[in-house]
């Protein structure tokens, strides 16, 4: 009996260490999100060799995978469903704040660690200012988006003294999905004005090549820390160092920074901290509860 019960003990241990190491270790599989700044089937190929080159670094299996917005993004990260997100600034404070999303590392563009967000308009519309654009159609890439929507949104609010841009300012508002979209939709004559990273229309060029004498830009907002890549907080801090390692090493090698300019028009890969994100949080705060990943 007593023998029994000892061979049972061992069981019982044996499968709790298993479930213990199981709940808190590391995955096998590590997915990266993305959502898409051009074609979602030119993206998923695009990256392909990008979470290749990055499950050959890390001796663990890497998918790319494409999401269907910022939100969407953040909320599989919140569930673990996804592990490394390539986010901006405003989803990762959203994300941070909802589910301890951590960044390790933004991009480089143009030998800078911020950018700004443009307003698009056509160039024949008579817009020539903030002011000419109430009561017009404003397309925007997605709720989430820093530079598409929190960031000139919130820029309208304090010049205009407005609650809501949308409704207050704009007769009509439309996420497109994406910068390239947004930027089409006042291309197309389906809006007014656009807010985009700067400089969408070059990203737009090969295959509009008249849309830099189509499309102008009236205006610019403050200046915006660049767009992350960050991890959920269910990874180990082992874990995380050698992801942010890896992305680091991208920068010698041109492949994968190719891949990366491709993909986010990203120059290089630097390292970033939360604080950076204080202006993006300082500017939310200017919402209220009127934006949230709910």
């Amino acid at each position: 009996m007593k023998k029994l019960l000892s061979i049972l003990l061992v069981a019982i241990l044996a499968i709790s260490l298993a479930a213990c190491g199981n709940a808190g270790g590391d995955p096998e599989k590590l997915i990266m999100g993305f959502v898409p700044s051009q074609d979602s089937d030119e993206i998923a190929d695009t990256v392909e060799p990008l979470a290749k080159k990055l499950s050959e670094e890390l001796g663990v299996e890497v998918e790319g995978r494409v999401m269907t917005s910022y939100t969407a993004l953040v909320e599989a990260m919140g569930t673990n469903e996804v592990q490394i997100g390539f986010i901006p600034g405003f989803a990762y404070v959203l994300g941070n704040e909802k589910h301890g999303i951590e960044v390790i590392l933004k991009s480089e563009r143009y030998g800078s660690g911020t950018y700004k967000a443009q307003y698009v308009v056509r160039t024949d519309s008579g817009i020539e200012s903030l002011e000419d654009m109430k009561g017009k159609t404003w397309a925007f890439a997605d709720l989430a988006s820093t530079s598409g929507y929190l960031f000139p949104a919130a820029q309208i609010m304090d010049q205009f003294d407005v609650k809501n841009p949308q409704t207050d300012f704009f007769a009509n508002a439309v996420p497109t999905g994406g910068h390239d979209t947004a930027a089409l939709a006042v291309y197309n004559g389906d809006a007014d004005v656009a807010t985009t990273f700067d400089d969408v229309r070059t990203t737009l060029e090969e295959e509009y090549p008249d849309i830099m004498e189509k499309l102008k830009v009236v205006e610019y907002t403050d200046e915006i820390p660049n767009d992350t890549i960050s991890v959920t907080k269910d990874l180990s801090d082992e874990l995380q160092k050698k992801i942010k390692d890896a992305f680091l090493g991208f920068n010698d090698d041109k492949e994968m920074i190719k891949i990366m300019n491709e993909v986010y028009n990203w120059d290089a890969i630097i390292e970033a901290s939360d604080e950076e994100y204080e202006v993006v949080r300082s500017t939310y705060e200017k919402f209220g509860d009127s934006i949230s990943l709910d």
